[in-house]
């Protein structure tokens, strides 16, 4: 039987990062509003998004080792090809498939509560389609992380929808401009933390007829659609600072730049090459986490300056 470490380990919560960020973010920009923060709102929709993003890694767990995916990709690392946990028969697939139930129901009467709070249904609607997507990433007959949809659906739930999601529960209301070029970086950042998990994954993947985007371009291909995304993000931070729908201040995420031609230049060099690209999936990461942070930084300095 695993210990509760372990069972923590086996949700990957080091790489929560990618579910806190946005709604750091979309409180930061509720602040830049108001001048308030709702701290327990703030706090219960991050305990709320980390459990979905916890069930949805054990499900993704129990449908890649289902689909025989896991079992035979010999390229995982820390960051890609699961928590391994059921290959290594430290957890059994009953007790991962159960496990993510735990987390999805966890997050559920948190949700009801905070939709309570608010009124209306905006906060139940998000909340529901993140755990419907959560679930169904891997799970038959949907399957979306099988039909080149995964990059999208993760994106618009740990961008768009959550980022919008910590504003309403601040504000119960939107701010339409300043909020979709706040969340349109974290999502493509989440896209591009999938999808340069995809390379190492590349062999296993194609082998179970996981279509993802590097399995239907190939990796010498698909290296180009990390750059056009990663250029995209920084372009877009620009682009509403420019036309003032960001906060001027919020053109310090472009501290974060460097970073992130780091991770191109090692996956333009070693895209076909394990392990001495991972680099790039660690820099990937940071990047996200940057730029979250230094975008929700420029929103509170827009406030205070």
């Amino acid at each position: 039987m695993v210990s509760v470490i372990g069972w923590f380990k086996a949700m990957r919560v080091s790489f929560f990062t990618a579910t806190v960020a946005p709604v750091i973010l979309g409180t930061a920009a509720a602040y830049y509003t108001t001048g308030q923060v709702l701290w327990l709102r703030a706090i219960l929709a991050g305990v709320a998004i980390m459990l979905i993003n916890g069930g949805t890694n054990f499900i993704n767990d129990y449908y890649d080792y289902k689909s025989g995916n896991d079992q035979v990709n010999l390229r995982f690392s820390p960051f890609s090809g699961g928590s391994r946990y059921i290959q290594n028969k430290a957890m059994s697939p009953r007790s991962v498939f159960i496990s993510s139930l735990v987390c999805f129901a966890g997050a559920i009467p948190i949700g009801m509560y905070l939709n309570y709070l608010t009124g209306g249904w905006v906060i139940l609607c998000i909340g529901i389609f993140g755990v419907l997507a959560g679930y169904f990433y891997t799970a038959s007959p949907v399957k979306l992380g099988y039909r080149s949809l995964g990059e999208l659906l993760v994106g618009l739930c740990l961008g768009p929808l959550a980022v919008m999601g910590a504003y309403f529960l601040q504000t119960e209301s939107f701010s339409w401009p300043t909020l979709v070029f706040a969340s349109i970086p974290l999502g493509l950042l989440v896209n591009l933390i999938l999808y340069i998990n995809e390379f190492p994954d590349y062999a296993a993947d194609k082998a179970v007829n996981k279509h993802t985007i590097v399995v239907l371009l190939g990796p010498k291909r698909a290296r180009w659609g990390f750059y056009l995304l990663m250029s995209a993000v920084f372009a877009t931070i620009a682009i509403g600072a420019v036309l003032g729908y960001l906060p001027a201040w919020s053109l310090i995420a472009l501290a974060a730049l460097p970073l992130s031609l780091r991770a191109i230049l090692v996956i333009h060099r070693n895209y076909d090459r394990f392990p001495q690209m991972l680099p790039a999936n660690a820099m990937t990461i940071m990047t996200h986490l940057a730029v979250g942070l230094l975008l929700s930084l420029g929103y509170v300095l827009g406030r205070w300056l």
